[in-house]
């Protein structure tokens, strides 16, 4: 479980790149199946983009709290 909230964006790709090659080499599934797929794919991108996005804003916050010590004269541990 930690490797997935380590590595989304990467599990995600994975994922997607999966997706294509069976929607590619299977031409016998129905078109309904793979639409609802591609669906489901976009929502988890979605997930996967803001879970990236809280995992920048944390190492932002914690570099200004570092550059806060710093001005105090105290270094970060």
């Amino acid at each position: 479980m930690e490797f997935i909230k380590t590595h989304p964006a990467r599990i995600y790709a994975v994922a997607v790149a999966a997706l294509a090659l069976v929607a590619h080499y299977v031409p016998s599934l129905p078109s309904a199946l793979v639409l609802g797929l591609v669906a489901a794919v976009l929502g988890t991108g979605e997930v996967v983009q803001r879970t990236e996005d809280n995992k920048t804003a944390a190492a932002g916050e914690d570099e200004h709290q570092g550059d806060d010590q710093a001005d105090a004269g105290e270094l970060p541990a």
